[in-house]
């Protein structure tokens, strides 16, 4: 073999092998765990928390949550003792976004009926990539702390 054949059958393989190492086919997969609401001390506001799961090789957002409960539903994090709302937050590839008492968490702003525990409430995930997710939200005590 001359150099420049040599050459052009390494970057062959280099490329077939980078592209290889891409995996899976691109899309994240997402699933919904540990989910849970608060229950409410008022008909105003409300929080929900949860757990996604990425195991794919593609990261995400959470860009919206819809529902029947609340006429606004915001995402939130917080930094520091304060929390602000923002238009999304990551989903890792192969990683986790995690919703939880001091951290992210969701806003029920304007609660049309104030469910109380262990009412069951559907929410629905949307995501800059994968398709909406259907949730089931259990209302707990309000003093509910869960177990890691």
């Amino acid at each position: 073999m001359n150099r420049r054949s040599t050459l052009a059958t390494a970057l062959t393989l280099t490329t077939g092998l980078a592209l290889a190492g891409c995996g899976g086919d691109g899309a994240p997969k997402l699933e919904v765990a540990d989910a849970y609401m608060p229950q409410p001390v008022s008909q105003q506001m409300a929080g929900a928390y949860f757990t996604v799961k990425n195991s794919g090789d593609t990261a995400d957002k959470l860009t919206s949550v819809t529902s029947n409960l609340a006429k606004d539903i915001s995402i939130h994090k917080t930094v520091g003792t304060k929390m602000e709302r923002v238009e999304s937050l990551p989903i890792p590839a192969n990683g986790t976004l995690q919703l939880g008492h001091g951290g992210n968490h969701l806003m029920f702003m304007g609660l049309k009926s104030k469910p109380t525990k262990d009412d069951v409430i559907t929410i629905r995930l949307h995501f800059a990539h994968a398709d909406p997710i259907r949730v089931a939200v259990t209302v707990k005590a309000a003093d509910y702390q869960p177990k890691h």
